[in-house]
């Protein structure tokens, strides 16, 4: 395959540059048709899985600064890489480097799933400590522990993980303490070339962990997810080349939902799969919703007045997810009652609360616990998104909200989801980007 696309370019600020921001006028009814993205949590590992045959198409990959960040991390290390539509190709590289700087590592955090890809091509890797939101801690811990156990050494030098592979990886039984995401992911794609077969226990069991298979076995991987949910990866001599299509993006699905609920809108949205939002179309329903659901498309109905929820806890697929948290806490902010939030995967999961009380919430706080106390409206305000998910949370509270408000570091909003403001116009929000 031979690529002629322009190298993604990174992006640098310039002195003093006035950062982006959204301008929302609330209290505008969504109503309309949309089309769901690509899942972003499903692309990034993939694309770092294609460092493995090289000559891949992943079709239906969003447009993401977080996707912008892969392609710049699979050109420094060899890889060609050309988007055309929603597909990105990505050509065999010329020799291994394998080496990320820290520039293209703190871009975001799951950059560190590109480890698994380098160690198992180059046979070593060194990589400096990932970036992206800062939710609390999230150690990787989880992926060095088990990269080792697949014969891996790995010594830190000065913020840079250096890790070396004595002749071949090799197969072996890991048992991960919690369903980590990310180290599943990194094991899996490692594990493809290793010798013999891998077992990993008490594997994520996300939709993206399923996709991430998938794409690697249409590469000659051998990757099976067992009935338990644990995954066996017996280890093949090499991959080749092939094309797959990323999963729609549940997330991006429950975020317009969710805006939808708080405008009291009638939204319909398309090109999504609803087995993935099985753990959170119940919300919906229970706060008055009238929801018509088919496999690859489902329709929300907005009462005028949200009923409140009683207890929503993140938890692991295929429980509540902890991205949807935020978004769906905006639209409880509007309800007719108390909400209860319980998150049980990041420690600072609620950075969003103290900007949404700046246009009106009652939200308390008590550790991983928040009740949301429902207000009659919400008003506009200057605020700022401070997280990814948090950041899509404060826009809806805008779209419901009085007046216009302002909100400030949407390159966060940018790093998960395409087209955000323009998706929202297409359904009847009056929003516009600002310099």
């Amino acid at each position: 395959m031979v690529l002629q696309g322009l190298p993604v370019p990174l992006r640098k600020a310039k002195g003093c540059v006035k950062m982006a921001e959204f301008i929302i006028e609330g209290k505008r009814r969504l109503e309309g048709s949309l089309a769901v993205h690509g899942a972003k949590n499903s692309a990034l590992p993939i694309l770092a899985a294609t460092l493995l045959p090289g000559d891949c198409v992943i079709h239906n990959c969003p447009r993401l600064t977080d996707v912008d960040a892969a392609c710049n991390i699979l050109r420094h290390l060899g890889s060609e890489t050309e988007r055309v539509g929603t597909s990105i190709h990505v050509g065999a590289g010329k020799g291994c480097c394998c080496c990320i700087p820290d520039e293209l590592m703190r871009r975001m955090r799951s950059s560190i799933v590109f480890l698994g890809a380098i160690v198992a091509k180059c046979g070593r890797a060194r990589i400096s400590m990932p970036g992206g939101c800062e939710l609390g801690p999230r150690p990787i811990d989880l992926h060095l522990a088990a990269l080792e156990k697949l014969g891996v050494t790995i010594e830190e030098d000065h913020g840079y993980l250096e890790c070396t592979v004595r002749d071949r990886l090799r197969g072996t039984r890991i048992a991960l303490p919690f369903p980590s995401v990310g180290a599943t992911e990194n094991i899996m794609i490692a594990a493809t070339l290793a010798q013999g077969e891998t077992v990993i226990k008490n594997a994520a069991r996300e939709p993206e962990i399923s996709d991430l298979a998938a794409f690697l076995n249409a590469c000659g991987a051998r990757v099976c997810i067992t009935a338990d949910g644990d995954l066996h990866i017996t280890g093949v001599k090499e991959l080749h080349a092939a094309e797959h299509r990323v999963i729609p993006d549940r997330i991006a699905a429950a975020t317009y939902l969710s805006a939808a609920a708080a405008t009291g809108g009638d939204v319909e949205l398309t090109d999504v799969c609803t087995e993935h939002l099985a753990a959170v179309l119940p919300c919906f329903e229970e706060m008055g919703c009238a929801l018509h659901v088919a496999p690859d498309k489902v329709h929300l109905c907005a009462p005028k007045r949200l009923h409140p929820l009683r207890s929503v806890r993140t938890m692991p697929y295929p429980g509540f997810p902890t991205d949807a948290q935020s978004p769906l806490m905006a639209a409880a902010c509007l309800a007719d009652g108390n909400s209860v939030f319980i998150e049980n995967i990041f420690e600072s999961r609620y950075k969003h609360v103290p900007e949404l009380a700046r246009m009106g919430a009652d939200i308390k706080v008590e550790g991983r616990v928040a009740l949301v106390q429902g207000v009659s409206k919400l008003h506009s305000a200057d605020v700022r998104c401070t997280d990814l998910r948090g950041g899509a949370a404060i826009a809806i509270a805008a779209l419901s909200a009085d007046g216009v408000t302002r909100l400030s570091d949407i390159g966060h909003i940018d790093r998960g989801y395409e087209h955000f403001e323009k998706n929202l116009e297409k359904i009847g929000a009056k929003i516009r980007r600002g310099a």
